[in-house]
């Protein structure tokens, strides 16, 4: 009983301490982005704000084009996480059928993807040549087929009971309706777990736009901001010498700190995917653990 009660002592107090340290990074940027200029730029902001303010978010809003990036982002994220998940879903849903045509050809067809690619330049020849380079839809198509979450959903229907496919289609049921009234609703916690890498990974790439995007109507907000974050010293020595560029309607220039601007765009970019992951983590766990357990 006593060697119990320490070993969930123990346990807790690991747990802590490592919940501690991955969360310490974001609590420090959050603080630093509140607190006076001069102190955080110096190292004095550790552990609690100094000189609250909130200058540093409401001139970062202003940037210029930071609306606009910001509308391609969520719609990106929206429309490419939705097209993601329901080719998972049913390819996934496909390669669990032992009546589908060389199955497992197809499936290693997928599979092998995960390991080789043809490189940059090929690729940005095939997004030239299907003229997806500066359009939306390059951020959309490419990542809609993606190996890894297909394995995860198909593993998880394997561990449906087949059962329940069998009585649809004594039923009269085709394939489309046992998907959609059968396999859906079962493989909602898996859906759930493929909807959350797909949208934290359209929300935070910007490296497509990099290649493939010159149209500033296109550029999305991760792009904008971490071109920002390249320019945070430029940008606070503009607001210094009394310049209206990028930023309009600045705080004082003494205020202005190339870190400050730095730590505000990172925790923009960040706080998005700090409230929407926890109302799917529920479903994020069960989703990755069922399935892994046989018997």
């Amino acid at each position: 009983m006593v060697r119990e009660k320490i070993f969930h002592v123990v346990n807790y107090l690991m747990f802590g301490i490592i919940t501690l340290i991955c969360a310490y990074p974001f609590y420090y940027m959050i603080i630093n982005t509140i607190s006076a200029n001069d102190l955080s730029a110096n190292g004095f902001i550790n552990f609690l704000p100094k000189g609250f303010h909130l200058e540093n978010y409401k001139q970062v809003i202003r940037l210029r084009g930071l609306s606009a990036a910001a509308v391609v982002s969520v719609a990106r994220t929206i429309l490419g996480t939705a097209c993601t998940v329901f080719a998972s879903a049913y390819l996934g849903f496909l390669f669990t059928q032992e009546k589908m045509w060389h199955r497992k050809f197809w499936y290693r067809f997928f599979v092998i993807t995960m390991y080789f690619n043809a490189g940059l330049i090929p690729m940005f020849i095939t997004m030239k040549t299907l003229h997806l380079t500066n359009s939306f839809w390059v951020y959309v198509i490419p990542t809609i087929i993606q190996p890894f979450y297909i394995i995860l959903v198909k593993t998880y229907i394997e561990s449906i009971p087949k059962s329940l496919q069998e009585a649809a289609e004594i039923d009269g049921a085709g394939i489309l309706t046992v998907f959609a009234r059968i396999i859906l609703p079962a493989a909602q916690p898996i859906m759930a777990t493929v909807a959350i890498f797909a949208a934290v990974s359209q929300w935070n790439s910007f490296q497509d736009t990099l290649i493939y995007v010159t149209d500033q109507r296109l550029y999305s907000l991760q792009y904008l901001l971490y071109t920002y974050i390249n320019q945070a010293s430029s940008l606070a020595a503009m607001v210094r010498s009394g310049g209206t560029g990028a930023i309009s309607g600045a705080v004082l220039a003494s205020r202005q700190t190339p870190s400050s601007i730095r730590m505000t765009v990172s925790v923009i970019v960040v706080l998005p995917i700090l409230f929407i992951y926890p109302i799917f983590q529920r479903f994020f766990v069960k989703g990755i653990m069922i399935g892994s357990i046989k018997g």
